[in-house]
């Protein structure tokens, strides 16, 4: 009965598209991401179970890595008491990436909650689900026809108006200040622009469809807003 029913918390966490996306989140890790997302290989990323981010890339001279607890693992997941010593593999063939669980692990591997029988072929944004940590594998330059966020045709090109650029300045602040800061909220941007809350929170709309990231969770947006300026480029440093 025990492990009937880890088998079914993973394959309920993991028919939840949102679950990643409800973990905090700061701009340096959203940041990490985009950076990751615009070099168009694949990789994965995971967070520790102190809720810091990992990311291992999947370049061209890798063809085969190993998951599991052992601390040498190329995707270790040390903490996971359900995690096995060497609990799963990921293969290359081609120029595609595959797990693979020859009956290696004790709990099994799944994605997108259904358990993986010898091997199954990724695809981009797949939940990978090892024990009880969730890996997410990404394929910015799918050659399969989607897209990926990095994909996404955003407004960013397009120069913020006065208004917006002295609302982004603001929200970024202390992020600038601080690498694990937060962005502003909307009354210490009002403070320093002189608007209404209101008037900020349309101007943030504004931006939010200007740069890409209307689509995100509401948790994401704002995190999201300042990664795209400061990895874009949209703001230097002289600007703080």
């Amino acid at each position: 009965m025990r492990d009937r029913s880890r088998t079914r918390g993973r394959q309920h966490a993991l028919s939840d598209p949102h679950l990643s996306e409800t973990r905090a989140v700061n701009v340096a890790d959203l940041k990490a991401l985009l950076e990751a997302e615009r070099t168009g290989q694949p990789f994965l990323h995971w967070r520790t179970n102190v809720g810091e981010q990992r990311i291992r890339m999947l370049d061209e001279k890798a063809s085969e890595l190993t998951v599991g607890r052992r601390p040498d693992s190329d995707v270790p997941l040390a903490w996971d008491a359900e995690v096995s010593r060497t609990h799963a593999q990921l293969e290359r063939v081609g120029r595609e990436w595959m797990v693979v669980d020859d009956q290696l692990s004790t709990n099994g591997s799944f994605v997108n909650g259904t358990r993986v029988v010898t091997r199954q072929r990724l695809h981009d944004h797949d939940r990978l689900c090892f024990g009880q940590t969730l890996v997410v594998f990404r394929e910015p330059d799918s050659h399969d026809g989607s897209q990926s966020t990095a994909r996404v045709p955003t407004h960013s090109s397009v120069p913020p108006t006065p208004t917006q650029r002295k609302v982004l300045i603001a929200l970024c602040r202390p992020v600038n200040e601080s690498r694990y800061a937060t962005p502003a909220t909307n009354k210490e941007i009002a403070d320093e622009v002189s608007l209404s809350i209101d008037a900020v929170k349309a101007q943030l709309r504004g931006l939010f469809e200007r740069f890409g990231v209307s689509e995100l969770p509401q948790n994401q947006k704002r995190a999201g807003l300042a990664a795209r300026a400061l990895v874009d480029g949209v703001l230097k440093p002289h600007d703080f």
